[in-house]
């Protein structure tokens, strides 16, 4: 299974690119997991907030593909537990279809976007800062297929 993470932002700091790719090195063939960047919309003093968010999920779109699971990250969403995401994970693989995880820009996921996702979740009701969240997403993953195949890690 292939874990596509779109997240609106680009040229992370390089202690984020290094966090990710420690966990990415450490998943195996089959549960795979990239990372790509989307850019954001135009923000600044008066800038069209609205607009600059149509442009990310028109940019989120157009990455997409047919076949996946659509999982939209947001406050609103569902909060998971480690267990519970390795049980997502767990049917994500028997769905046979690769998935895509939707992270939105500092005004979040265009509403309409959102709704179209299959799943929406919520890694915790702080906000938390997006290049954080990318480090997260892939040591949570990583740490769901360690319980998904009985490693220790998740000791």
């Amino acid at each position: 299974m292939r874990v596509r993470l779109l997240a609106v932002g680009t040229r992370m700091p390089g202690w984020v690119t290094q966090g990710v790719e420690e966990y990415r090195k450490r998943l195996p063939r089959d549960f795979t997991l990239e990372v790509e960047e989307i850019a954001p919309g135009q923000r600044g003093k008066n800038a069209d907030v609205t607009r600059a968010v149509a442009l990310e999920a028109e940019r989120l779109r157009a990455r997409l593909r047919g076949d996946e699971r659509v999982v939209a990250l947001e406050v609103g969403g569902k909060p998971w537990s480690t267990e519970q995401l390795a049980r997502e994970a767990e049917a994500w693989r028997l769905e046979g279809r690769d998935v895509v995880l939707l992270v939105g820009g500092p005004d979040g996921l265009e509403p309409s976007l959102s709704a179209t996702a299959d799943q929406r979740w919520s890694l915790s009701p702080l906000t938390l800062p997006h290049p954080l969240v990318r480090i997260l997403l892939a040591e949570q993953l990583y740490r769901a297929w360690t319980l998904m195949v009985g490693h220790p890690y998740h000791r």
